[in-house]
């Protein structure tokens, strides 16, 4: 199915524990939007403290769309989150509101813009065969294959992307042909007046104390009792939920591989590699305006600079 690029709408994004969620909510109130969650583990019910999801008092203050989805134990593809968006779009606008997306996943944010072709289902045998031997050989190798099978696509991927490295020689392997072709007609995404695309950016050693004082909370508020609780009824996660940082290192403490104090650091360091991974990623979108930000932050501050941002540019919102 072919998904095409969004209109007429904003983008709230940013590495996680940059504080989206309530910058977002006091821009959908100065704005008349609902959000939608362009968080690909938010999706996930019962997964509420380790996926850092909008509080049910903050979901009261604003509309919020796409969460609590599936259970965890179910897989949940970019063509589900893409169908169900576009659905949350056209409903939003017979309210004759504002849309306003809000995350971090750079895979859901790139597709919305410049649109997606679903291509064939996953394989997840020939996806682990992938896997395997990237273990074994490195992903240098897997990268190597696909400059060789699809030269276009490999230019747009990081080498090491592993995961969009992996799709894309999953649809060379299934189709015949080259992700690349079958995407090419949504290169040019949306016109650039049609969207905002603001990312909120901190200065690397504050944005490291924000994330290991979060996961610390994380911890302190439950976190492995939720876990524990969606294990015992479940058994095992989905393969797209374990992907959600945190959730490997507990299962690990509950299987007395590990302890406690492992559990946090690996967790904070894992959070931290994340953030460097959107953060990258975000850095190099030509759409994305960042906002740099400073302690304390001004939320109502912050509001007014996105709401003012018209064109590329970079803005300093700290406090006066």
């Amino acid at each position: 199915m072919h998904f095409p690029p969004v209109q007429n709408v904003w983008f709230l994004t940013g590495p996680t524990a940059s504080g989206k969620s309530a910058v977002a909510i006091a821009v959908a109130k100065q704005i008349d939007a609902e959000i939608i969650s362009m968080d690909s583990m938010a999706v996930y019910r019962e997964m509420n403290i380790g996926t850092a999801k909008p509080s049910i008092e903050e979901r009261s203050e604003v509309v919020h769309h796409l969460i609590d989805l599936v259970e965890p134990d179910q897989n949940f593809s970019i063509s589900e989150y893409l169908r169900a968006a576009h659905a949350a779009i056209d409903g939003i606008r017979k309210k004759n509101r504002k849309v306003l997306f809000v995350g971090g996943t750079p895979l859901y944010l790139k597709a919305l813009l410049s649109g997606f072709d679903d291509g064939p289902k996953a394989d997840w045998d020939l996806r682990a065969q992938l896997e395997a031997e990237a273990k074994a050989r490195g992903k240098e190798a897997l990268y190597t294959e696909l400059t060789k099978v699809d030269p276009q696509a490999a230019e747009r991927i990081h080498p090491h992307d592993q995961r969009r490295i992996i799709r894309a020689l999953e649809y060379y392997k299934k189709t015949g042909q080259r992700i690349s072709a079958g995407q090419k007609h949504f290169a040019a995404g949306p016109n650039a007046d049609s969207v905002r695309v603001i990312a909120l950016d901190w200065p690397r050693d504050i944005l490291h104390s924000r994330i290991n004082a979060r996961v610390e909370e994380m911890f302190r508020s439950g976190w492995v009792e939720e876990v524990r609780g969606i294990l015992e009824k479940h058994e095992v996660l989905g393969r797209t939920a374990m992907q959600a940082v945190g959730y490997r290192e507990i299962r690990a403490l509950l299987g007395a591989e590990i302890d406690l104090e492992t559990a946090i650091k690996k967790t904070q360091a894992g959070t931290r590699q994340l953030a460097r991974r959107q953060l990258i990623w975000l850095r190099s979108l030509a759409e994305c305006q960042m906002i740099q930000l400073q302690v304390p932050m001004n939320i109502a501050q912050v509001t007014q600079e996105i709401i003012q941002i018209k064109g590329p540019s970079k803005v300093s919102a700290g406090d006066d």
